[in-house]
């Protein structure tokens, strides 16, 4: 198969030769469309060919090149973890680029001949990223991503893109600066900038806790953490829907890694408050984030606010991972992490595939507004059915994969419950009944999406008119279909490669994993839900509904009368139909104060407002400036000049005495 670090190389120079070449060799922008997204796609292979032996057992590899500074060292450091993201990135990267092969098409006259440019530097940036074991050239990586997938934001290039661009800019980059306070704390005590250093650096208890807070908000503002999501439900919804899937499915992933990375594999998870902090937080952005999706129209900022949501999931999982790290209880500590990596996994693929459904169809219906939708099961059958799974598995329904990784959260929750301090056992139960709050809204919220925009009638002339996409956009969605069921049938085989990473992370022995139980050395069994037994009750439950339907269709066809459907004895008339609005009214009008708090915490109006504030106080600053600074100088050379310029005879000798006379003054300042 060859060695991980050529394949992971040879990965990351395609994307850059996909990034670069493309605009360089084809005036025809479907060309160069074409080229970025083949290029991106053979990356994204190698990329998963190079993370393949360290997920299969395989030892740690690094590698060391010494940089042009004395200070930072290029170490590339291919562990479990970091070969995990890699996974997870190339395997969105290979779909979503298989994608866009027809959809940027859309693009072509707007933006489309540097979208290839992007979103090559920024898949490059990420795999780049996860792999380095050096602070700076972390942060320079985490620079380019932001960057690169900042240009994607404003692709369109119209006032709402570009007001959602310079958001997420403002908000990364005040993460980033936390980051960067974060490891110049950890540099002054190492006195180096490699993670290696760090990683022994001897921190008193206030310092590391600091590093931790800081870290954890700078790379929670990237994971649209609540309160710090505000660019995300504008961002997603103005990037072209394979760069929102990417983002969405990935990118928010690089904050949950750092998360890890700082909380807990520099810093060792020492204290239990911190993985409370990280519960704490993950819990509500859990519950706001499905709450505000239920009341969205806008079918991708709706699609947004489900990554907070699962953002909220996944932290959870590491949260309580943290927990059992810091109170030595190892079952605890690889069953939160195993729950939290694995629905990292399942959210990249089952989101991946809501963000390519729902960009399937705005290219047909060209409107992102569910009111204007309808009716397109009939129409587009593979994105309706691609898409059904879609919200299956998002809605953690057995067996699809998003039921497993739920399942693993549920598990470590109620561990916590019944073993710890009083305080873990308060946090496990209220910590659960959150999350199954967040399960219960999240099925009620995609009842919603496919039931309005799937089902039922057309609701405009475009829906009734659409027809489905070409097969490079329905391939990717199939694959990711596929792989929602896979990775929840399949999780016997799934589970102990993720348990090992686990285990390397919480500095635990390799646990085996077994299809019925989780075996810990000296510890009971923890149970494992067989995926495959359920699918197969599931199926002969769904049999017997099946078979009556089937005898008793013929009879019930008979007496229809017309296409209409019953409307109580009146008139049928399409505003009958329920609404997205009407939908979740009931909902909306008993948490009131819950979405007003969204405006609350919407960091938004208030960047807003001191950014007019800045510009007010430049604009006051700038002619203060002017006159009592610059002007006065400026007068005052002028008075000068003047009053030496009789110096100036037009005599050439009288010059040449003027050069001797300053260099012997020259000279005399070098000697003293």
């Amino acid at each position: 198969m060859g060695n991980p670090l050529q394949l992971l190389l040879i990965s990351i120079v395609i994307y850059l030769v996909g990034a670069i070449l493309p605009p360089l060799v084809s005036r025809s922008e479907r060309q160069v469309i074409r080229l970025s997204g083949i290029a991106s796609m053979v990356g994204g292979i190698f990329g998963l060919l190079a993370s393949a032996p360290i997920l299969m057992g395989a030892d740690m590899i690094t590698f060391t090149v010494d940089g042009p500074f004395p200070f930072a060292h290029f170490i590339v450091r291919l562990d479990g973890l970091a070969a995990f993201m890699v996974m997870v990135i190339s395997l969105l990267v290979v779909v979503t680029s298989l994608y866009s092969l027809s959809y940027a098409e859309e693009y072509i006259g707007k933006g489309a001949r540097y979208m290839g440019l992007f979103m090559n530097l920024f898949i490059a940036s990420m795999v780049a990223l996860v792999v380095m074991d050096n602070a700076f050239y972390f942060l320079v990586f985490f620079e380019m991503m932001s960057l690169a997938s900042y240009f994607l934001v404003i692709t369109e290039q119209d006032d709402e893109a570009v007001s959602a661009g310079l958001l997420y800019f403002l908000i990364a980059h005040a993460g980033s600066v936390l980051i960067m306070i974060a490891f110049f704390i950890l540099y002054k005590e190492s006195g180096s900038m490699d993670f290696d250093s760090f990683r022994q650096a001897n921190l008193s208890a206030p310092e590391a806790s600091a590093v931790f807070l800081l870290a954890f908000f700078g790379f929670g503002a990237k994971a649209g953490m609540i309160p710090l999501h505000g660019w995300l439900p504008r961002a997603h919804p103005a990037a072209p829907s394979h760069a929102s899937a990417l983002m969405s499915g990935v990118m928010v992933k690089i904050g949950i890694f750092g998360i890890i990375k700082v909380g807990i594999d520099i810093l060792g998870a020492t204290s239990a408050w911190w993985g409370l902090v990280v519960l704490a937080f993950g819990a509500v952005s859990a519950v706001l984030g499905v709450m505000y999706a239920l009341a969205e129209h806008d079918i991708k900022k709706l699609l947004a606010y489900h990554t907070v949501e699962n953002i909220g999931i996944i932290l959870m999982g590491v949260g309580v991972g943290m927990i059992g790290i810091a109170t030595q209880h190892p079952v605890l500590a690889v069953v939160g992490i195993l729950g939290g990596l694995y629905h990292l996994l399942n959210h990249a693929v089952f989101k991946g595939l809501l963000f390519l459904g729902a960009g399937s169809v705005m290219y047909r219906v060209h409107t992102k507004d569910m009111e204007l939708m309808g009716g397109l099961a009939k129409l587009m059958p593979y994105t309706a059915i691609t898409f059904l799974i879609g919200t299956m598995a998002i809605s953690a329904l057995p067996p699809l994969n998003g039921f497993v990784s739920e399942w693993f959260t549920y598990q470590a929750l109620f561990t916590m419950s019944h073993e710890g301090s009083f305080i873990l056992r308060i946090a496990g139960p209220v910590a659960i009944v959150m999350l199954a709050i967040t399960g219960a809204l999240a099925a009620l919220c995609f009842v919603k999406v496919y039931g309005i925009s799937f089902a039922g009638a057309a609701r405009s002339e475009k829906a009734a008119n659409a027809t489905e996409v070409p097969l490079p956009m329905i391939l990717a969605m199939v694959l990711l279909a596929l792989l929602c069921i896979a990775l929840g049938v399949g999780a016997p085989l799934v589970s102990p490669v993720i348990a090992n990473i686990s285990a390397q992370l919480t500095g635990q022995a390799a646990m085996p994993v077994a299809s019925g139980s989780l075996v810990f050395p000296g510890s009971s069994p923890q149970t494992v839900l067989s995926t495959p037994l359920i699918a197969l009750l599931l199926i002969g439950f769904l049999t017997l509904p099946l078979l009556i339907y089937s005898i008793f269709k013929s009879q019930r066809l008979r007496h229809r009368h017309g296409g209409n459907p019953w409307a109580c004895g009146y008139g049928y008339d399409g505003q009958m139909a329920v609404s997205a609005g009407g939908f979740t009214q009931p909902l909306r009008t008993m948490f009131a104060p819950l979405y007003r708090l969204r405006k609350t915490l919407d960091p938004s109006p208030a960047m807003s407002r001191a950014m007019q504030s800045t510009i007010r106080g430049a604009t006051r600053a700038e002619p203060w400036w002017e006159e009592k600074v610059v002007l006065p100088i400026a007068r005052a050379v002028l008075w000068f000049g003047k009053r030496i310029q009789w110096l100036q005879h037009g005599d050439f000798r009288l010059y040449c005495l003027y050069v001797v006379i300053a260099l012997t003054v020259l000279m005399l300042v070098t000697v003293m």
